[in-house]
């Protein structure tokens, strides 16, 4: 007998009968690959799901990042927007008020002018006093009487022309201006030769009045010569 060993002696020919495909895959024996057990798809299903939210948080982090960078936006347009508006209406305002500062004060400079006018041609008319006139001066003082009363007369349509609420016209804020002044003999030369003609009439018979006035009183001196 032979003292060297045959090594196919020491393997078990039942146990590698027995020996199952499962375990040879799980061995790495065979070219298969072994089923996953349920606690290795449980451990695989919560990884996935840990893993998706995660990927959950970060997209509603990046959201939120988002929705502030657009109200960031959001709220520079409006202060843009904002600033440029409030610029240009208070240029615009700041020009319109200055403007009528001006136009006011220029008015209130007129009505302080036509008041003190006013005040003058009315304490000269109230200064008339007919009960002291004599048959001597009757003539004289009625002329003068008639001139300063013409002299109010003309005060008065003076401030009329400028100053609206004094023809009973509501008072819009702002008085004649020297344009509106001057539109008048454009309004003149719309009317006709029979409306000029009673126009200057009105004009002008106080002055032929107080010529005829004058004319009867030198008569009247010449006489009782």
């Amino acid at each position: 007998m032979s003292s060297e060993h045959d090594p196919a002696e020491f393997v078990d020919r039942d146990f590698q009968a027995q020996k199952t495909p499962y375990a040879t895959t799980a061995s790495g024996g065979g070219p298969g690959q072994r089923a996953p057990t349920r606690e290795e798809v449980d451990a695989e299903l919560m990884q996935k799901q840990q893993q998706l939210a995660a990927i959950l948080r970060e997209k509603e982090e990046k959201e939120r990042e988002r929705a502030a960078l657009e109200e960031t936006r959001r709220r520079q347009m409006e202060f843009q927007t904002g600033r440029e508006e409030a610029i240009q209406n208070l240029t615009r305002g700041l020009g319109l008020l200055e403007e009528a500062e001006f136009s006011s004060r220029r008015d209130a400079e007129q009505m302080a002018k036509a008041l003190v006018d006013l005040r003058d041609a009315l304490s000269k008319v109230q200064a008339i006093h007919e009960e002291t006139w004599t048959k001597d001066n009757f003539a004289v003082e009625l002329t003068r009487a008639l001139t300063t009363l013409e002299n109010a007369r003309m005060e008065w349509n003076a401030a009329r022309l400028k100053f609206a609420v004094l023809s009973g016209q509501p008072p819009d804020g702002s008085a004649a201006t020297p344009q509106n002044v001057a539109a008048g003999p454009s309004l003149l030369g719309q009317l006709s030769f029979g409306e000029l003609f009673r126009l200057g009439l009105a004009l002008t018979w106080p002055l032929a009045a107080i010529a005829l006035l004058a004319l009867a009183a030198l008569m009247l001196v010449l006489m009782r010569r």
